[in-house]
């Protein structure tokens, strides 16, 4: 019969309780809440605990989508993290958040491709389980955006929020199938979208601080365009692997980075229904990066019914530039 394809078995998500509202945005910074929303659909957003770090929001819910898949933290053999956030240049968050669920002394790694984690995750992980190199991964995304968000600049602060998703990929017969994948990247553009130091290039000192040079730095005009192209061909490249056509969807979950960016992508799928786009997330959560389409799949499972053989197809953009998008059936 072949490969055992991966399946997502279980999935989690975990959201800080503090709420930033746009209303509370106005007073920090000049905006309003009918400028926000209009120009992303964000209504509110999470944010971190001063003493809550981004390994922490991924062991909480990296617990939850082990117990989701019927598992133990004993059962886990490989732990993958996607963010740009991480606690520390080094060592990984993937090790922190391994010490932080009591897991064994599995291999564990981070991931760097910007919002684009959670979809390169998966395909690490597809190829680790159908491979039958590792049985059960762990799929961490977790990012405290706001520790690299600068409130005072009003392009960027509004848009981002904190929080994490988890799932556990393995072979096991039930599940969403990962039925293909298709990633891509762009360095080209790298300075559309990034944090200019703390890095080789340029260290922190009191000049970089001085600069506000440790917040991140973007061109949106020049994104959005990317961003929808790029979404596009990652879903059509994951339609034609998998044999399917645009009819085939069930759901479409695009990263939930800003709503018109969601509301152009779902005008490139002519015949999926308004409804079928999932674009709770960014209301509620704003953009939580590499997090963002683990949690809006995590939120469709618990409030939507998905029956058997439906499909769901996940795309994303980020910084690098990177994308991707995958399909996942319901078996």
């Amino acid at each position: 019969m072949g490969l055992n394809k991966a399946k997502i078995i279980g999935m989690g998500s975990y959201l800080p309780e503090k709420v930033l509202s746009n209303k509370d945005l106005e007073k920090i910074v000049e905006t309003t809440d009918e400028w926000i929303v209009t120009r992303t659909g964000m209504k509110e957003r999470r944010i971190a605990g001063k003493n809550e770090y981004t390994s922490d929001m991924g062991a909480k819910a990296a617990l939850k989508a082990i117990e989701d898949a019927k598992l133990s933290v004993g059962d886990i053999d490989c732990i993958l993290v996607a963010t740009l956030t991480p606690d520390y240049t080094f060592p990984s968050t993937a090790c922190l958040i391994q010490k932080k669920i009591g897991a064994g002394m599995v291999p564990a790694l981070d991931i760097q491709a910007a919002c684009s984690g959670y979809i390169y995750g998966l395909s690490i992980a597809k190829a680790f389980v159908e491979q039958n190199i590792y049985r059960n991964v762990l799929l961490v995304a977790s990012e405290k955006l706001s520790s690299i968000v600068n409130y005072k600049d009003r392009t960027t602060c509004v848009l981002f929020g904190d929080g994490a998703a988890a799932s556990v990929i393995s072979s096991s017969p039930s599940g969403f199938s990962i039925e293909s994948i298709s990633l891509g990247s762009d360095g080209f553009q790298a300075d559309l979208l990034q944090l200019p130091a703390g890095g080789s290039v340029h260290p922190a000192s009191f000049e970089t601080v001085a600069k506000e040079m440790h917040y991140i730095s973007m061109n949106g005009k020049e994104l959005f365009k990317h961003a929808v192209r790029r979404m596009e061909q990652a879903s059509k490249a994951c339609l034609e692997k998998a044999n399917m056509k645009e009819t085939d969807i069930s759901w479409l979950i695009p990263h939930q980075a800003n709503e018109r960016i969601i509301d152009a992508i779902a005008k490139r799928f002519q015949h999926l229904l308004k409804e079928k786009v999932y674009k709770e997330v960014v209301r509620k959560y704003g953009n939580t990066s590499a997090s963002s389409v683990g949690i809006a799949l995590d939120e469709l499972k618990k409030n939507q019914k998905i029956c058997l053989n439906e499909t769901v197809l996940l795309t994303a953009f980020g910084a690098g530039l990177t994308w991707g998008g995958t399909i996942l059936k319901s078996v």
